[in-house]
């Protein structure tokens, strides 16, 4: 049984607590990060947080859309950025950018996303089955960012799916091309996230590099996390759906990696000041009409389990000022207890396993792809 660390090493970077928020679309944005690195340094040292991932095209042709995710709250002093790219030089041009112009201390590049508009054209968790552009990818971000000390890492998946298996030549890739760390999601593309995580080949993983290996899948509760490394041998873990409307659970975390158990039981009163604390946040940085339209998708996670009626969810679900969920927060009962049963369970999207992945046309005949050109959309925003 693996001994439980206390802080993470990427490079040149520093993790005081070796959590990792995973960027999710739509949600880890400055506001969502900022609620949760306060949640973490209440009960002690921060781990990292990431950006909503980006578009190389994007940033590179300055897309309005894709600057606007840029930003960042002022007490973020570790500038952590999630990057997706299918063309090398594009990625090492983001790359420099977001180091000379943005100070971002880490970099992060998606080879995980499952989303069919992505795996269609290459991306995301598809990627990897190139493993000569893989590399070419690799190599051209750490080129980029070297000369500014600023460590990558990339987040892959399992592989395509069972038959077609690419995270052991992903690490070693990633290993021989300067990259700081690898973090895999232990599901494959077709599962999307669905089923169990196989934290066994997370730990296969391990046992193939020399590099970081961080853990992703199935870590619902901070006890989820030290069982992960106790069972895998990881350096850290990263932490996706199992925050949704638990911005706690990184308090939680932060005490677990210094050898503490603690499982944070709000009350509904309490969840209603966080989901408070939460819009004031958004509106802080994105103004009260957008932040409000912004709060509504988390408003289910937040009540998951509680007994707050269908009327009041569906009013909170299209809340539009803050004076409005002031209103509707006053009529929750605050003493009402945590929910118990609604601890360890899925939290967020989970669907069903595809029985075909969406892949370009030909693209399992070639497991190289040294100088493929894929069409990278300037706009493209979904998570993996």
């Amino acid at each position: 049984m693996t001994a439980v660390p206390s802080s993470l090493t990427l490079g040149s970077l520093h993790v005081e607590t070796p959590v990792v928020l995973a960027p999710m679309a739509g949600i880890t944005n400055a506001a969502y990060r900022r609620l949760c690195l306060d949640q973490m340094r209440a009960q002690g040292a921060p781990g990292l947080f990431v950006c909503e991932m980006i578009t190389s095209r994007g940033l590179v042709e300055r897309d309005e859309t894709t600057l606007k995710m840029l930003v960042f709250d002022e007490l973020e002093t570790t500038r952590s950025v999630q990057l997706y790219g299918t063309d090398p030089v594009y990625v090492g041009k983001a790359a420099e950018i977001l180091c000379g112009e943005y100070g971002v201390a880490h970099i992060d590049l998606n080879f995980g996303c499952p989303v069919p508009k992505v795996t269609r054209k290459g991306g995301g968790g598809a990627l990897p089955w190139k493993r000569g552009l893989l590399g070419q990818i690799l190599e051209h971000a750490v080129a980029a960012a070297s000369p500014y000390g600023v460590p990558v890492t990339m987040k892959t998946r399992k592989g395509i799916d069972d038959d077609h298996l690419t995270y052991l030549d992903a690490g070693r890739i990633a290993q021989e091309s300067g990259v700081a760390a690898i973090a895999l999601h232990g599901r494959t593309v077709a599962q999307s996230y669905s089923g169990q995580a196989d934290w066994e080949a997370i730990a296969r993983l391990v046992e193939h590099v020399d590099i970081p290996v961080l853990g992703n899948g199935d870590i619902w509760e901070a006890a989820d996390a030290v069982r992960m490394v106790e069972e895998t041998g990881v350096a850290g873990v990263v932490v996706g759906r199992g925050c949704l409307g638990r911005p706690w659970l990184f308090r939680d975390l932060a005490a677990a990696f210094a050898g503490e158990s603690i499982a944070t039981l709000p009350t509904l009163g309490e969840v209603a000041a966080m989901m408070r604390r939460h819009a004031d946040l958004l509106c802080r940085h994105m103004g009260e009409e957008r932040g409000c339209k912004e709060l509504r998708k988390h408003v289910s996670w937040y009540l998951k389990g509680f007994a707050a009626g269908g009327d009041l969810r569906r009013s909170l679900a299209m809340v539009e000022t803050l004076a409005d969920l002031d209103r509707l927060l006053a009529v929750l009962d605050p003493h009402e207890p945590f929910p118990r049963d609604a601890l360890g369970t899925p939290r967020g999207r989970q669907g069903s396993p595809r029985s075909k992945v969406a892949l370009p046309e030909g693209w399992l005949d070639d497991a190289d792809g040294t100088d493929c050109l894929l069409r990278e959309d300037a706009s493209e925003t979904t998570g993996g």
